[in-house]
């Protein structure tokens, strides 16, 4: 009981702004009489939302095709920073050729990207959206991985040494335990990034029931209560897929300060 009050004083001021925020705009949007193409009220998003289907724009089978792109594409980018980040961690010498190179594939616009991508897979393929988003979630995954298993306390390393403890054994006991939150860091970064690549990638085309599509069509023909309401789908998916994170990260780590609320050094 505690503690869910203790959350809920925490959150209570982003509740209050979020929905003090959601309040003023319709409430300008009323009162200056905005035209809906400029920008719709959020009664309008929401009745959007719930009436899609009638348009055949079908919002929700396009949220899940946008989602499994996503997700697939938050899966591969996570596998390919931890490995790159092991292989770098164990080998330093490697450190000056592989971090070039991560840099560089994050410095790629992805709209460039994109087209290519959808060339090499298949436009209609949801590989070339799954690797849009990949390259996107690689890099934070990486950093994030290798300085944690860099990154480790130096008393803890002379202990394990006392113990004349094997380099697998210091990995196990050490290293990964301290990468662990660095690791779930960089998987919430990506989890918006998988998204944004997703979405991104069907603007380049792919099949008709996505996301990006539903935007890209909705727009063309003046439909901005439809385009918002997609976006605002794009946006509780990415909310919901960070909170997914978020309390894989209570259950693996209930013991690091930020978890527990408290300030982290």
């Amino acid at each position: 009981m505690r503690k869910a009050r203790a959350r809920l004083v925490r959150y209570l001021p982003a509740i209050i702004v979020g929905v003090g925020g959601i309040a003023i705009w319709e409430a300008v949007i009323r009162a200056l009489e905005i035209r809906a193409f400029i920008l719709p009220a959020p009664s309008s998003i929401v009745n959007a939302l719930f009436e899609n289907w009638q348009a055949g724009y079908q919002i929700f089978p396009a949220a899940q095709v946008t989602l499994q792109e996503a997700g697939g594409g938050l899966i591969a980018g996570a596998l390919l920073g931890l490995a790159v980040a092991f292989v770098v961690a164990r080998f330093p010498s490697a450190r000056d050729i592989v971090l070039p190179i991560g840099i560089a594939v994050n410095a790629i616009p992805i709209v460039a990207f994109a087209p290519i991508a959808n060339n090499w897979f298949g436009s209609q393929s949801p590989y070339s959206k799954m690797a849009i988003s990949a390259a996107l979630v690689f890099f934070p995954i990486m950093i994030n991985v290798l300085r944690g298993l860099t990154q480790v306390d130096a008393s803890a390393l002379e202990l394990m040494r006392s113990y004349a403890a094997r380099d697998m054994a210091v990995l196990r006991k050490v290293r990964i335990p301290n990468a662990l939150p660095f690791f779930l860091t960089g998987l919430k970064i990506g989890t918006t990034l998988s998204l944004i690549g997703a979405v991104v990638g069907e603007y380049f085309g792919g099949l008709n029931v996505a996301l990006g599509r539903v935007v890209v069509e909705s727009a063309s023909t003046l439909a901005f209560e439809v385009t918002w309401a997609a976006i605002l789908v794009v946006s509780v998916t990415g909310i919901v897929m960070y909170l997914v994170v978020a309390g894989a990260e209570r259950f693996l780590i209930p013991w690091h300060p930020s978890v527990r609320g408290e300030r982290v050094a």
